[in-house]
């Protein structure tokens, strides 16, 4: 129900058309029925020359005046020239004419004023539309840019300049623009390639990278203490190096402390404490370490089996694409209600502000559109319906991810609880997981996503508190916010865990969202040094895994974009500043790599607490045979399993 009212209200007072239409400078719409710019359909810069910024072009919106005009200019001109001949060719001012202001008709005025006032473009330059907006109009002649058969223009402000300075919008938009379409999608699916490769691997080389990992970081403490001695050894005897930290006190300068022999003794110590518990908790967690890895194994192959489940992230994605373009179509309609009432004070106020003096007494001031909005009991409240908006667009999407995370783990449980894998995995287990979550365990996950959209818009708000009252507030307010929004980020995090592991025990039982996850809590309190090392081994290799992802697609487009690969050199654009391709390629690998590895943190806690119920419900007896697979059988030490059960 809040939904819908929301919804209705914005689509009752709201215009989107402010999204996809250019507006000018007076808030109109190029091409709005029933209004001045009816016929006027394009935008119109006054200099585009300040639109050379890529970011400019992206967002459409450049810091010039910008005018509905109905077509683009098809001839250079100057408003100098044009203003000095305007008596003895007035068609030439006609034409320049309808590229100012509306209105204005004065060659009179001085060019200065003009300029200041931004009556007049200073130049008009000939072009085409684009998007609906005018850019010049480039060609190539005989391997040479020109626009109008020109490779040079006045820019009206005493200077002659070349066409290369306008194309710098327009080449470096349609670079990014070509790039995006073409070689992004390239480095996202090298990115996917390298992701399912680690993931393949990993059954194999799990182990080894996490040993080689702990070896490296005992071997580089040890030197660390090595070294620590041999500073401790080598001050021995220099003046000044038996001091205390006490008796020269604090120093700006920390090097000084380096020089002290009881500055590199205390360093020592502490790397000697912090070895010493490295190797103890090696020793004492052994076991726990292998079944962590095991169960890493174990994942790479339950994916291998279940192949599918790689692609739901898709799934996801786009339930949540669909959520955020629903919402931000949401979020418009309100921001840009009571257009025409606003247009009409606008205007008003025109009329006002041109019977003034102001004008005299601040030369250059204007009467420009600023921003829509209204005094009606709707404009009243739309904070309230903004707040609703954002709050229900978190529901969605806690449930989106919710659904994902029960539709994979009802099918990686259907694996591990498998007497024989994978002969009796059932036919199509990820499609029949989603099915029951869909018909069964709707309200469930529903209910699990609004808790923890509730805490989010908590934190959303106290965000919104702390940004509005920066400059106002005193220590204690700032200390209580502090702590507010730590505790709700502590809140958030424990939730997500909750329901991650209630989805898990729902996909496997059926219960509903509380009795799942009281079941799942306690279940992991009693394995809770398991759970510890588990999370730790795991993170650890999938961050691994995504910085190598990323780390090697990052390098790879860099070679490509600098034009470094010699088979691929004819291929790569030239890139003035190719570190923006390359960013995008960076992240959006990462972002890949981070959904195929997200499934198999799933898949690797889904398993794990299966794992855990079969050590409770089951004791490896021909009454109650074991689920797990051989090799975690052997690490716990137990009977081996008999033949028809190891070919897991």
């Amino acid at each position: 129900m809040l939904k819908v009212t929301c919804i209705f209200a914005a689509w009752v007072h709201g215009d989107p058309r402010k999204v996809v239409y250019p507006t000018d400078s007076y808030g109109q719409f190029c091409g709005q029925k029933d209004t001045l710019n009816e016929n006027k359909t394009i935008l119109f810069y006054f200099n585009i020359l300040k639109c050379a910024s890529p970011a400019v072009l992206i967002n459409l919106q450049c810091p010039t005046t910008q005018l509905c005009v109905s077509k683009c200019p098809d001839r250079f001109a100057t408003y100098i020239d044009v203003q000095a001949s305007y008596r003895y060719k007035p068609d030439h001012w006609n034409y320049f004419k309808q590229f100012c202001k509306p209105g204005f008709n004065n060659p009179r005025k001085s060019v200065a004023q003009v300029l200041r006032d931004e009556d007049c473009p200073s130049m008009i330059i000939p072009s085409r539309p684009f998007l609906k907006r005018c850019f010049p109009d480039f060609s190539t002649k005989n391997g040479v840019l020109t626009v109008a058969n020109q490779t040079t223009f006045k820019d009206g402000r005493g200077k002659t300049r070349n066409v290369t300075d306008l194309r710098e919008a327009k080449v470096k938009t349609l670079t990014l623009f070509s790039f995006f379409l073409s070689r992004l999608p390239s480095g996202l699916f090298i990115a996917m390639v390298v992701s399912l490769l680690f993931l393949v691997l990993l059954r194999f080389t799990a182990g080894v990278l996490f040993w080689i990992f702990i070896f490296g970081v005992i071997g580089i403490i040890g030197y660390g203490i090595w070294h620590c001695y041999w500073e401790y050894s080598h001050l021995k005897g220099i003046p000044g190096s038996d001091l205390t930290v006490y008796d020269i006190g604090f120093q700006t300068d920390f090097r000084v402390y380096l020089q002290l022999r009881q500055t590199w003794l205390a360093f020592m110590i502490i790397l000697c404490i912090v070895e010493v518990i490295i190797i103890l908790m090696l020793i004492f967690l052994r076991n726990r370490i292998r079944i962590a890895i095991a169960l890493l194994k174990e994942g790479s192959r339950a994916i291998g089996y279940i192949m599918s489940t790689l692609f739901y992230p898709i799934v996801t994605f786009l339930l949540i694409a669909i959520c955020i373009s629903y919402w931000a179509v949401t979020a418009v309609y309100p921001s840009n209600s009571m257009l025409i009432i606003m247009l009409i004070f606008f205007f008003l106020s025109i009329q006002t502000f041109n019977t003034t003096n102001v004008t005299k007494l601040c030369p250059g001031a204007q009467c420009t559109f600023a921003f829509y909005g209204g005094e009606s009991l709707y404009h009243k409240y739309i904070f309230i319906f903004q707040l609703a908006n954002a709050f229900v667009f978190l529901w969605l999407v806690n449930f989106a991810i919710a659904l994902g995370q029960c539709t994979l783990a009802g099918a990686f449980a259907s694996y591990y609880w498998a007497f024989r894998k994978p002969a009796d995995i059932p036919l199509w287990p990820l499609f029949s997981s989603f099915g029951r979550a869909i018909r069964y365990h709707t309200g469930s996950l529903a209910f699990g996503a609004l808790i923890l959209a509730i805490v989010q818009l908590v934190r959303v708000i106290l965000e919104y508190l702390d940004h509005k009252l920066k400059g106002t507030q005193n220590s204690f307010t700032r200390f209580l916010l502090c702590c507010l929004k730590c505790c709700f980020w502590c809140l958030e995090k424990f939730l997500k865990f909750i329901n991650r592991n209630a989805y898990i025990m729902i996909a496997i039982y059926g219960k509903n969202f509380c009795t799942s996850a009281k079941e799942a809590f306690f279940l992991l309190m009693r394995n809770v040094v398991r759970v510890a090392v588990l999370d730790k081994v795991t993170d650890f290799l999938l961050f691994l895994g995504k910085i190598l992802v990323a780390g090697g697609v990052g390098v790879l487009a860099f070679f490509f974009f600098t034009q470094r690969i010699p088979v691929f050199a004819k291929e790569a654009p030239t890139l003035n500043y190719y570190w923006v391709p390359l960013l995008t390629v960076i992240i959006g690998s990462y972002l890949v790599a981070h959904g195929f590895f997200s499934v198999y943190a799933m898949c690797v806690d889904t398993l794990f607490l299966c794992f855990c119920e079969d050590l409770e419900r089951n004791d490896g007896s021909t009454a109650k045979p074991y689920f797990m697979s051989a090799s975690l059988h052997r690490i716990l030490g137990k009977k081996e399993l008999s033949p028809k059960k190891a070919v897991g």
